[in-house]
């Protein structure tokens, strides 16, 4: 696909609902996520993402992202915050400050950027470094969906060391994960150190040849995910069901309606866990839908018998406008429609299945792709 710009405030908001829908409940805060790119578009900066195909082999890659939990901020959080002397934000954009450090660090300057996910917040986020940078984004990704742990991208499952990490929070305090025992201890320090800071940081690693690059890239997510968000705008203007729209141009399935009943959540080693409960509207009435999720959501029950899990997709939306909502901000009431999407083919293999299938996360399932579910 040719390499595509974003022009208007439309357009941006269509990307950022397109990547927001792809997080399956997590992939970082989409509010911010539109903050950045209606700054750039506003200082008259061109917002670009190019086909890797038109990308040259020479060079190196490197990936800026966002670690640590979802959660909202409780009081308890707030004050210790406070206690730690966490008061004045001095850095403006920890993701740009991180990939400077990498550079730093490793001598190696990168001129092309690749995100790690996909997200309202993890995506933009990493196009508004290349914006400002003056560096290549590239029309791809190492996950094709939002994931909780960097063991879950494609680099990983290719056996890549994603070591050297650096890692930026708000407040100025700077690290360097220079080596790890492997991928997993990495995320693993890289969570500790957001968690010291208690919220997010901006980390980069995964520094990569171009040309190793272009081996292990999902290529072509940001501009599907583009256009599923101007499917479900068009399909609002239109006047047409914004839920079809939006299972038609992800190529997913309707796999529930109603509104969520109960949600129990908490902060814990850097990630939200919890469990949205929902209760039945529509054709599903009588019906019961429940989703778990670390970060993203990941295993879902329907009438208590396991249904759709993780490496597939599962996603919520408002039921009235098929606006994607992430896990932090679905509470009880809300009126939903559940939409699940077959995983990247990558991920479905057993080396995929290793770290994003049911197992993995402690559920002693066996993981069966989302056409069988559906078809039963």
């Amino acid at each position: 696909m040719p390499s595509i710009e974003l022009k208007t405030k439309q357009e941006v908001g269509d990307f950022v609902r397109g990547t927001t829908f792809f997080g399956t409940g997590g992939g970082g805060n989409p509010v911010k996520g539109l903050e950045l790119l209606y700054k750039d578009l506003e200082e008259g900066r061109k917002i670009e993402f190019k086909d890797v195909k038109e990308i040259g082999n020479e060079g190196w890659s490197a990936c800026p992202f966002l670690m640590g939990t979802i959660a909202p901020e409780t009081k308890e959080i707030k004050k210790k915050k406070s206690d730690f002397g966490f008061s004045k934000k001095v850095v403006v954009n920890p993701l740009i400050d991180a990939i400077r450090e990498l550079e730093s660090y490793s001598n190696k300057k990168a001129d092309v950027i690749v995100a790690v996910e996909l997200g309202g917040g993890n995506t933009p986020g990493p196009l508004d470094v290349a914006v400002r940078t003056n560096k290549i984004l590239v029309d791809g990704d190492y996950s094709a969906r939002a994931i909780p742990e960097i063991v879950q991208t494609s680099p990983h499952i290719s056996h890549k060391v994603v070591t050297p990490i650096t890692a930026v929070d708000e407040y100025g305090d700077i690290g360097i994960i220079k080596e790890a025992t492997n991928n997993r201890v990495a995320e693993r320090i890289g969570k500790l150190f957001s968690e010291g800071a208690f919220g997010l940081a901006g980390e980069a690693g995964i520094m990569l040849k171009v040309s190793e690059m272009k081996e292990v890239v999902q290529p072509g997510t940001l501009s599907r995910s583009y256009e599923v968000g101007k499917a479900i705008r068009t399909a609002r203007e239109r006047r047409r069901d914004p839920v079809e729209a939006a299972v038609e141009s992800s190529k997913g399935n309707l796999l529930f309606e109603g509104k969520v009943s109960k949600k129990t959540w908490e902060d814990r080693d850097g990630y939200m866990w919890g469990m949205h409960i929902f209760k039945g509207t529509g054709s599903f009435a009588q019906k019961k839908f429940k989703i778990w999720f670390k970060n993203e959501n990941h295993i879902s029950w329907l009438d208590d018998e396991k249904y759709v899990t993780s490496p597939d997709l599962i996603e919520v939306v408002r039921r009235k406008d098929a606006e994607p909502i992430t896990n932090t901000n679905l509470a009880v009431g809300d009126e939903v429609a559940i939409i699940g999407m077959k995983a990247n083919s990558l991920f479905r293999t057993a080396e995929g299945l290793k770290v994003l299938g049911p197992r993995y996360f402690g559920f002693d399932y066996k993981y069966v792709p989302i056409e069988k579910i559906v078809e039963d």
